[in-house]
C-alpha cells in the first residue's frame, strides 16, 4: 500500500515533486539569513551547573572586570628609557580606544619601598616607575621582589611584562523581562560584533608596535572572538572540501556528468534547507556542531551513492524496462535499508542529548533532523532528478572496486581462522586501550601551535603565572571578635580614631591569618599552580614596608582600615569580605604543563584542604573556570559511556526489527562495536586525553559505521534466497553492494580527514579518529561480517 502510494505520489509526478522541493529550498533558503554562530564560553558549560552559579556570586562578590592581556618583551631592558618610553606610548595608545576602560601596567604599580618617607605618606603618595624622580632600576627590583606582583605583571626574569586592558562595560538590556528573544539574541549579536571588532582594533594597534620588541594577545575575549573565527574557516573549509572530494569521488565511481549533478543537487537541498530550519529555531552553530554541515554532505553523498549504485546495477540487470519500472524496483529495494540506516545513525547521535551540555544536545538534534531531512530528499528529489535525465548505456565503474572488494571476499572465504584471531587480538587491545582512557582539558592544547591564541596562552603561562584560573574560597566559622589592644610598636598607631571601624579592625584574628597563609603556602608549592594572590600576599608586603617585622592582627585591622579607598579596592578587596566572614584565594594553574591532570589535580586539593591542613568541609569551596570546564568533561564522560550501552541496545534491536534473526542480529553488530571500540583503545593507548569532541567518536562511529552492515546483511539475504549457496552468494554481494559500501566508506573517510585543516585541535582529532573507525568498520563489514555468516550459517544450511 505504502509502496503504491509512493509510486503514485512521488514517482509518476516528477515535475510537481520538483516545484514542490524547489519551494521548500527558496522558503527555508530566505530563513538561512538567521544562521549563527556562536563560540562563547557560556556555549561549553553545563545548564544549571550549580559550581557556575556560586561562580558568579564570587565574581559579583570581589569585582571582576571583563579584560585583555598583552605580554610585552622589549628588545631593550624593561626600564631602560625607549623600554618605557615605548611602554607609555603603547599605554596611551590603547587607552585612547573608546571601549578601554583602563589599561595597567608595570608602569602604574605603586613603589611603597622607593623612598625612605613615614609609611602613610608613602601610602598616600607614592610613586610609579614612569615618575621622573624615581629610581628605576631600584623601583623595578621592589617590583620584582613583590609577593604581589613577581609573575604576574612581571616575570621572573624581568624580561616580560603583562599589560592588563580593562573593558568598559556593556549597558545592559533595558527592561530584559519584557523583552522578546529576538531582541535579546540581536542585543548579544551586538555584543560579539562589537567584541570581534574591538579585537581588530587592538590588533592593528599591536601591529603598529611590532618594531620595539614581542606583543601577543590574550585574554577570553579574544579567545571567543578567534573561536569565532575558527568555526566561521571550519564551516567554509570542511563545505567546500567535502563537497570538492565527493564530485571527484563521484566522477570516479561514475565517469558521467549527470552522475555528479544529481547527488550534489540533493547535498545542496538538505543543507540548505537544514541551515534554513536552523535559522527558524534558533539554534546555533558551536565549536562543537561546527562540522555539521560536512557530516550532512557526506551523509547524504553515502544514500545517493548506494541508491545510485543500485539504480545502475538494476538498470543494467533489467536494459528492457522503463526508466519508472527500474526507480519503482530501486526505491523499493533501497528503502527500508536506507530507513534502517538513517534510524540508526538517528539512535548514535540522539545519544548526545544525555550530556546535560546544551550544544552538544543541539549538536544531537541538528544532525537528527539532518538526516531526516536527507532521507526525505534522497527519496524524493534523486528520483525526480532521474527521471528527467537520460539513463541508458550509464554503468557504474566497478573494475576498481572490485578488486580490492575481490580479495576482501578471499579473504573471507579462506581465511576464517586468521580473522577470528585478528578481531580476538584486537578485541584484546581495545580492554587494554580502553582502560587507560582518560578525560582531560587542556584549554590550551585546544588549538595548533602556531595560532596567537597558544603563543600567548604559552607565554602567559610559562612567565606570567599560568592561564586557567582557580579561586579558593574559604569561609571562617562565626566568632567573637577580640577587641584587646595589644601594645606593639608600629607605624599604625597614630593614624587617628579607630572607633568607627572596629567591626572591621577586629575582624582580623590570628586563626583566620593563619588559615589564609597556610592555604596559601600549601597551594604555592603546588608544582600545576603557577600564581598564587591572596590578602597573605597582602601581608608580606605589608610585614617588608613595616622593615621586615611581623604585623600583629590589630595592625592588620588598623592597616585596612586607614589605607586608602584606591589602593583597598585595588590590593585588598579582591581578596577578603569582611561581611561575609570568607577570604579568597586567587591562582592559576600552569595549564601547558605536561602530566598536569586537572580532575586529580582538583581531588588532591580538596583531599588536602581537609585532611592534611584541617579545615572542615563546609569551610572551603573551590571554584573557578577550571571546575566548570572539569564539571563538564567529567559528566560528558559519565554520560557518553552510559548512552554507548544504550546506542548499543537501540541498534541491536532495529536489527532484529528488520531481519528478525538474533544470530543474524549479533553478527551484524558485532563488526561495528568492535571498530568503535578499537578505536577508543588506540585513543587510550596513544595517551590522547578525551574532550568535548573526542568523547562523541564511539557513539557516533557505531551509529554510520552500522550502515554498512545493514546493506550487506539485506543485500546478503536478498541474494542467498536466489542462490541457496553461503560462498556463491558471498562472491555476488562483494562485486555488487561491496563496491556500494567501498565507495561510500571511501568517501565518508576521506570526508571525514577533511576536518585535519581545522585550526582547533578537537575537531581534527575528530576527523582523524571517526574516518579511521570507518575504515575498520568497512573492512570489519567485508572480512569479519562474511566470515561470521559463514561459520554461523544465520539464514539456514
Amino acid at each position: 500500500m505504502f509502496a503504491n502510494l509512493y509510486e503514485n505520489t512521488i514517482l509518476k509526478n516528477p515535475k510537481s515533486i520538483f516545484v514542490i522541493l524547489l519551494i521548500t529550498l527558496l522558503s527555508f533558503g530566505y530563513y538561512s539569513k538567521d544562521f549563527r554562530l556562536d563560540a562563547s564560553s557560556e556555549t561549553l558549560l553545563i545548564e544549571g551547573d550549580p559550581d557556575l552559579e556560586y561562580l558568579r556570586e564570587i565574581t559579583d562578590r570581589y569585582g571582576s572586570k571583563e579584560f585583555l592581556v598583552l605580554t610585552y618583551t622589549p628588545n631593550e631592558g624593561m626600564v631602560t628609557d625607549t623600554s618605557i618610553n615605548n611602554l607609555l606610548s603603547l599605554k596611551y595608545k590603547i587607552q585612547s580606544l573608546d571601549w578601554v576602560h583602563s589599561v595597567i601596567t608595570l608602569l602604574d604599580i605603586p613603589l611603597l619601598n622607593n623612598s625612605d618617607a613615614p609609611l602613610q605618606e608613602r601610602l598616600e603618595g607614592f610613586k610609579t616607575l614612569k615618575d621622573e624622580d624615581v629610581d628605576k632600576q631600584r623601583g623595578f627590583k621592589e617590583i620584582l621582589d613583590s609577593p604581589v606582583f613577581r609573575n604576574f605583571v612581571i616575570s621572573e626574569n624581568g624580561k616580560t611584562s603583562g599589560i592588563i586592558v580593562n573593558i568598559k562595560k556593556t549597558p545592559p538590556l533595558e527592561d530584559i523581562e519584557n523583552r522578546s528573544q529576538d531582541e535579546i539574541e540581536q542585543y548579544r549579536d551586538q555584543i560579539k560584533k562589537q567584541n570581534h571588532e574591538n579585537i581588530l582594533e587592538i590588533r592593528d594597534v599591536i601591529k603598529s608596535y611590532q618594531d620595539i620588541g614581542k606583543i601577543y594577545l590574550g585574554g577570553i575575549p579574544m579567545i571567543a572572538d578567534d573561536m569565532m573565527t575558527f568555526i566561521k574557516s571550519d564551516i567554509v573549509v570542511f563545505g567546500l572540501g567535502v563537497l570538492l572530494f565527493i564530485i571527484a569521488t563521484l566522477w570516479f565511481v561514475f565517469r558521467k556528468l549527470i552522475w555528479i549533478i544529481v547527488p550534489i543537487s540533493s547535498c545542496f537541498f538538505s543543507v540548505i534547507i537544514m541551515m534554513g530550519l536552523l535559522g527558524l529555531l534558533g539554534w546555533k552553530v558551536t565549536v562543537i556542531s561546527s562540522n555539521f554541515i560536512a557530516l550532512m554532505l557526506i551523509l547524504t553523498m553515502a544514500m545517493n551513492i548506494h541508491m545510485s549504485t543500485r539504480f545502475l546495477q538494476l538498470r543494467k540487470s533489467n536494459p528492457d524496462k522503463s526508466s519508472l519500472e527500474i526507480l519503482t524496483l530501486t526505491t523499493g529495494k533501497m528503502f527500508w535499508p536506507i530507513l534502517y540506516t538513517v534510524l540508526t545513525t538517528v539512535i548514535a547521535f540522539l545519544s548526545l542529548i544525555f550530556s546535560e551540555i546544551k550544544p552538544i544536545i543541539d549538536f544531537g538534534w541538528m544532525m537528527t533532523f539532518g538526516l531526516i531531512t536527507s532521507f526525505i530528499i534522497t527519496f524524493t528529489l534523486l528520483p525526480t532528478l532521474l527521471s528527467f535525465a537520460p539513463t541508458k548505456n550509464i554503468s557504474v565503474k566497478e573494475d576498481e572496486g572490485s578488486k580490492i572488494t575481490k580479495f576482501f571476499g578471499k579473504l573471507s572465504l579462506n581465511y576464517q581462522t586468521p580473522i577470528l584471531i585478528v578481531t580476538i587480538v584486537v578485541i584484546g587491545l581495545s580492554v587494554f586501550g580502553i582502560s587507560k582512557l582518560e578525560v582531560e582539558n587542556s584549554f590550551i592544547n585546544y588549538f595548533s601551535k602556531n595560532t596567537e591564541i597558544y603563543k600567548g596562552m604559552k607565554l602567559i603561562d610559562e612567565e606570567l603565572g599560568g592561564t586557567t584560573p582557580l579561586e579558593v574560597i574559604l569561609k571562617f566559622p562565626e566568632a567573637k571578635q577580640a577587641k584587646e589592644k595589644t601594645d606593639e610598636d608600629d607605624d599604625f598607631d597614630d593614624w587617628g580614631d579607630e572607633n568607627e571601624q572596629d567591626d572591621e579592625k577586629y575582624w582580623f584574628t590570628k586563626d583566620k591569618i593563619d588559615t589564609i597563609a597556610n592555604v596559601h603556602n600549601y597551594l604555592d608549592n603546588l608544582p600545576q599552580i603557577g600564581k598564587v594572590l591572596s590578602f597573605s600576599s597582602i601581608i608580606d608586603v605589608a610585614t617588608q614596608l613595616n622593615n621586615n617585622k611581623p604585623l600583629g592582627t590589630l595592625e592588620m585591622g588598623v592597616l585596612y582600615s586607614k589605607i586608602p579607598d584606591g589602593i583597598k579596592t585595588e590590593i585588598i578587596d579582591p581578596y577578603i569580605s569582611i561581611k561575609d566572614n570568607e577570604a579568597r584565594i586567587s591562582l592559576r594553574i600552569i595549564d601547558s604543563q605536561e602530566n598536569l591532570r586537572r580532575n586529580d589535580l582538583i581531588n588532591k586539593i580538596n583531599y588536602d584542604l581537609e585532611n592534611e591542613l584541617g579545615i572542615e568541609k563546609d569551610q572551603y569551596k573551590l571554584a573557578g573556570v577550571l571546575i566548570l570546564f572539569n564539571n563538564l568533561l567529567q559528566s560528558l564522560f559519565k554520560s557518553q559511556i552510559l548512552t554507548l550501552g544504550l546506542v548499543m541496545i537501540g541498534i541491536f534491536a532495529m536489527f532484529l526489527i528488520l531481519f528478525r534473526n538474533i544470530k543474524l542480529s549479533l553478527i551484524g553488530v558485532v563488526p561495528n562495536f568492535i571498530a568503535a571500540f578499537f578505536i577508543l583503545g588506540i585513543i587510550g593507548l596513544l595517551g590522547i586525553p578525551l574532550d568535548m569532541m573526542t568523547i562523541t567518536i564511539a557513539a557516533i562511529t557505531i551509529g554510520i559505521a552500522v550502515d554498512n552492515s545493514i546493506h550487506y546483511i539485506y543485500r546478503f539475504k536478498e541474494e542467498f534466497n536466489k542462490i541457496k549457496d553461503y560462498k556463491e552468494t558471498l562472491t555476488t554481494c562483494h562485486s555488487t553492494v561491496g563496491a556500494a559500501i567501498l565507495n561510500t566508506s571511501i568517501t565518508i573517510v576521506f570526508g571525514f580527514s577533511i576536518l585535519v585543516l581545522s585550526k582547533f585541535i578537537p575537531t581534527i582529532y575528530f576527523g582523524v579518529f571517526t574516518g579511521l573507525a570507518m575504515l575498520l568498520a568497512m573492512i570489519s563489514v567485508l572480512t569479519l561480517l562474511p566470515s561470521l555468516i559463514l561459520v554461523f550459517k544465520p539464514f539456514g544450511k
